[in-house]
């Protein structure tokens, strides 16, 4: 649920804090106020578009913050905040959006920066944002069969379709390249051999160039190596130009310290550290010997080398930058000479399984089909159910279904059907909006008041089975006459009604200009804009008692007495119901 709302600097919005409640929460206000701004500010810090022109004039950033109660969508958001380390306090998580004029977007996730698709991964369980123009989004046959399959609960089978659908395409892809011209084939295999016989042939083993590296520079510095270690051994062992050597001046200093510790016990151990230091100098001496009678004069040793590290850098040119690169190019190339080489065999167990897929695809497109024909007509009862509490009684709502032959398609019997990731059928819904008329695409007989009444009907039976939290209607009464307002209103607020256990299905906002549908919110906003300085700005206050029946009234277009009279019983009204007293008009009046 969505709980707080701050934006600063979006549009002509300054500054604007808003607390919203359980329940319907519904926006009234002039054209123009910025009710629309609010709910597209709510759109960008889920995830939507980002254009700088957003940004208020005279700013250098827009920002928008929101703080959502999780309740039941903890289950599916919590694991993804803990794999990102995002975890937050309690139930509460706050998402952050910052767009800067310099076009740079900040997304922050409980106040930690996150990138922009992992912020539209969390907001899409949050909140459900159906827009003045969502209704024409029936008119696209393509969406139906995800409306349809939404209402059927079929995620999992769909899921399971995507991926036979994308394995096949992978085979089929797979199969065509085999299949390419011989010529280009063979050109191909020339050079693969190639490439695998030279490296092959050079026999390259990891870390050998670095081994090679150490090797030629002690070779190639044989002389100066020799010249050090000879007189580092001759000043420990030998002295040098008449001066004692080193292991003789330790010694003479180890004697003096033997006759010192005779005198003084105390310096024992600094003598023993001494004898101890003439022992280790004697085996570096010895080493250093035998490391100068190592040190050869090989040219030809060199030469060698030189050789087999041109051949690594030349390999190292054309493969890789390092031994193991150019052994896992080989690897790579070996692997696709062998599926040329018997492309043959692959070729027949591309083919197979290309068969057992297409089999498959069919045999779940079949059992896909048959549980959409009986959802849809469970859905077209509902939603004529609906369509009749709003003042659509003749109308007749109907899915259809429909399969094409395609010569590559899926197995079903004996046909060949065509499919794509959504199984084997064309869904499109069908509607008559007038009694003798037979059902018809919707996109060529409803018009925008009745697509729009059709819409609300779906989105009410929909969203019964949907577990988004916060459901955001802007001006979805676009095309919807007053006279029907109310209905519409207590289907908004029907979408929030709490459960037995006093739980609420959904939080509702919603923008609109009737007042037959604002009786129903439960907390209700006024939206105006006021011009400060020289500036316009948009102020937001919750409005109650008084306050609320004469926006209902000018709304009405009768802030009179008695438009004021009218105004309370349409609000006495829509407390009725929602409190489930089903009073008359009459009883009200007299009560």
């Amino acid at each position: 649920m969505l709980v707080e709302l701050n934006i600063r600097n979006f549009a002509i919005i300054e500054e604007l804090n808003l607390r919203f409640s359980e329940g319907l929460n519904v926006l009234t206000g002039e054209t123009g106020a910025g009710k629309s701004i609010i709910i597209d500010a709510v759109s960008l810090l889920l995830g939507g578009r980002a254009f700088t022109d957003l940004i208020r004039a005279g700013a250098d950033r827009a920002e928008i913050e929101g703080h959502f109660r999780l309740g039941s969508r903890a289950r599916v958001i919590q694991p993804i905040l803990e794999a990102e380390g995002l975890e937050g306090e309690d139930d509460l998580l706050i998402l952050a959006r910052e767009v800067r004029r310099s076009g740079r977007n900040i997304c922050r996730v409980n106040g930690r920066a996150v990138a922009l698709s992992l912020l539209s991964e969390i907001g899409q369980y949050l909140v459900d944002i159906h827009g003045q123009g969502e209704h024409l989004s029936l008119l696209r046959v393509r969406e139906h069969v995800n409306l349809l399959d939404r209402y059927a609960g079929l995620e999992a089978e769909r899921a399971e379709m995507a991926r036979l659908v994308e394995r096949l395409r992978q085979v089929r892809s797979e199969l065509v390249d085999l299949r390419r011209d011989e010529r280009e084939l063979a050109r191909r295999v020339d050079l693969l051999t190639y490439q695998v016989q030279e490296i092959t042939e050079a026999r390259l083993v990891p870390g050998e160039e670095e081994e090679l590296e150490a090797e030629r520079r002690r070779l190639a510095n044989a002389e100066q190596l020799m010249l050090l270690a000879t007189e580092a051994a001759q000043v420990l062992e030998e002295g040098f130009e008449e001066q004692m050597s080193v292991i003789d001046l330790l010694g003479q200093v180890e004697q003096a310290l033997t006759r010192l510790a005779r005198i003084d016990p105390d310096m024992e151990a600094m003598r023993q550290q001494v004898e101890d230091l003439s022992y280790q100098l004697a085996d570096i001496a010895r080493d250093v010997r035998d490391y100068r009678d190592g040190i050869e004069f090989n040219p030809a040793r060199l030469a060698q080398i030189e050789e087999r590290l041109d051949v690594i850098h030349n390999l190292k040119r054309k493969y890789g930058d390092s031994i193991e690169e150019i052994l896992a190019f080989a690897e790579r190339a070996q692997a696709e000479l062998d599926t040329i080489t018997h492309s043959e065999e692959r070729i027949a167990e591309l083919e197979a399984e290309e068969e057992r897929l297409l089999r498959e695809i069919g045999e779940l497109g079949q059992r896909l089909s048959q549980a959409r024909r009986e959802a849809g007509e469970r859905l077209a009862q509902e939603v004529e159910r609906e369509l009749d509490d709003l003042r659509m009684e003749h109308a007749r709502f109907g899915v259809d279904l429909r399969w094409r032959d395609d010569p590559e398609g899926a197995y079903v019997g004996d046909r060949r059907v065509a499919f794509d990731a959504t199984g084997l059928d064309r869904v499109e819904f069908l509607i008559s909006a007038n009694p003798g008329e037979p059902l018809r695409p919707l996109a060529r007989v409803a018009s925008g008041g009745e697509t729009a009444r059709l819409m609300l009907a779906l989105k009410t039976v929909l969203s019964r089975a949907d577990e988004t939290p916060t459901l955001i209607f802007d001006e979805i009464d676009v095309g919807i006459g007053g006279r029907v307002g109310a209905v519409v209103g207590r289907k908004l607020w029907g979408l929030t009604a709490p459960d037995v256990q006093g739980r609420r299905a959904h939080q509702v906002l919603c923008v609109t200009h009737l007042p037959q549908l604002a009786a129903y919110g439960d907390t209700h906003y006024h939206v105006s804009k006021v011009v400060e300085g020289d500036r316009t700005v948009t102020r937001v206050r919750e409005l109650s008692g008084d306050e609320r029946i004469e926006e209902l009234a000018a709304m009405l277009g009768a802030p009179t007495d008695s438009g004021r009279e009218s105004t309370a019983m349409m609000l006495a009204e829509a407390e009725a119901v929602k409190s489930g007293a089903h009073r008359s008009r009459a009883e009200i009046v007299e009560a």
